[in-house]
Parts: C-alpha cells; structure tokens; sequence
C-alpha cells in the first residue's frame, strides 16, 4: 500500500520536474511564475516531508479496509452494484468535497497557531517545486489524508473510484505547486474555465502566505473574498508569451526565500 502512494508521487512529481525543470526549461521559461529556482536544500526537504506524508496515506488507507470501519462505511465492491454513471457522478463528487474539505481546513490552518506549529512546513516551499506537493508536516498530513475516510461515509464509492481520485489529486496537485503556469491565456476569465484552480493561484499563495486558499477550484475563494486582488494581473503575465517564445535565455537568478 504504501509503495503505491510512494511511486505515485514519485512518478508524477519525478516527470513534472523533469520536464519543467530540466528537458524544456528554456522554452518554456515564459510560463515560469517566479524567476527564481527553489535551491536544493529546498528540493531535499520537500522530498523528505512528502516521503513521510506518504506513509501517513498508506496507513489512513489501510484503515478504510480494517474489518470495523469498513462495516460502517459506503464503500461496496461490485461496481455492477451502482453502475457506470453513478462511478463517474461519485468521483465528481468526491473532488468537489475535497475541495471544499481542503479550503476550510486550509484556512484553519493558517490560524496563528496552527501555522507557526504545523502549516510552515508547507509553506517554507515559498516558490514551491512539483517535490511540493506532498510537504507536509504530520499532523497535516493526517488532515489531509482523513478526506477519503470522511467521503466514504457520505458517498457510496468504488475501490476504483478512490483510485482514480488519488491519481487525480496528485496530478493536480503537483500542477498547483509546478512553478510554471500550463493553462493558455484569458483562461481566468473565461465563464466556465475562470472556476478552476491554476498554477499562478497556488504560487501566489506560498509566495504572500495569505489569499487563494482553493485547491481545484476557486469558487470557495470568490465566495469568501480570499481571492487575492492581484491575480488576474499575475496570471496574465504569466501567459502573455507563447510558450515557443521565451522572454529571456539567461540563466534562472537563485534568490533568498522571502518569508
């Protein structure tokens, strides 16, 4: 179980930096967020907490299956036994929970207490790396994991339901920690598109600390006027070049983390 939860953060996060970090990161240097690289210390401790998340994962995923919650739960294993749309209606339910669990625990977490003793981890990663993704200290590791418990006593779900959220969740999730923006222009003002979470929203948030607390989308946000002021303007910038005309070759500038 937990070599699973390792290889998934390993093979996504692994591509992710190997190709926006390595392969094609002079052609794509147009879409990087901030121009400064996360220095290799940084690189180091982001692997090391998100190795630790992932046991964490493995042993609240085993829980799921122990005798005595998995009575108790929704969770069934015929997929017959609610069919092929009731799957696809679960898993879009289940991000949709997520999401709104992610946002108020989120914002729990940056009370004064909460953060200086637990979310700094995260948020040491102040212009964060696909390593990011998983960089949690463990006790918000724990509240991260407990989404899948919590879902499957509100939603009847699959084994292969559950599977197909956590692929999602780590791609996702890497994407929102990438340090480039993938997403092509006016994507935040589009009438459907602007809803969903992007890679400039997310960086925003490690780099200021305060604002854009979403996870896949950004209607909790708008609706609760955490949206920061600056990031249409920011995303803009970040789009505004085709990605086959970078704005510079010169060699990414390392700076100090600003806390």
């Amino acid at each position: 179980m937990w070599i699973i939860h390792l290889l998934r953060y390993l093979l996504v996060a692994g591509i992710f930096y190997a190709i926006y970090y390595s392969w094609r990161q002079s052609r794509l240097s147009s879409r990087k967020i901030q121009p400064r690289f996360p220095k290799n210390d940084d690189l180091r401790r982001e692997i090391g907490y998100s190795i630790a998340t992932t046991v964490i994962f493995a042993l609240v995923s085993l829980a799921i299956f122990m005798s005595g919650i998995r009575n108790h739960n929704l969770m069934y294993a015929h997929w017959s036994d609610y069919g092929t749309a009731y799957g696809l209606f679960s898993f879009v339910a289940l991000v949709v929970l997520h999401d709104a669990y992610f946002y108020w625990t989120h914002r729990a977490m940056h009370h004064p207490r909460l953060f200086k003793t637990v979310h700094l981890v995260h948020h040491k990663s102040t212009n964060p790396s696909p390593w990011a993704a998983y960089s949690f200290h463990p006790l918000e590791a724990i509240v991260e994991a407990l989404i899948v418990p919590i879902a499957s006593f509100i939603l009847p779900l699959h084994g292969y339901t559950i599977m197909a959220f956590l692929v999602f969740m780590m791609v996702y999730n890497v994407y929102g920690h990438l340090g480039w923006e993938l997403f092509p222009a006016r994507w935040n003002t589009h009438w459907a598109a602007r809803w969903l979470n992007t890679s400039v929203n997310h960086n925003q948030h490690h780099q200021y600390f305060r604002g854009n607390y979403g996870l896949y989308f950004r209607w909790w946000d708008e609706w609760m006027g955490t949206t920061r002021p600056d990031y249409d303007a920011a995303f803009d910038r970040a789009t505004a070049q085709p990605v086959s005309q970078p704005e510079s070759t010169e060699s990414p500038v390392t700076l100090q983390p600003v806390h």
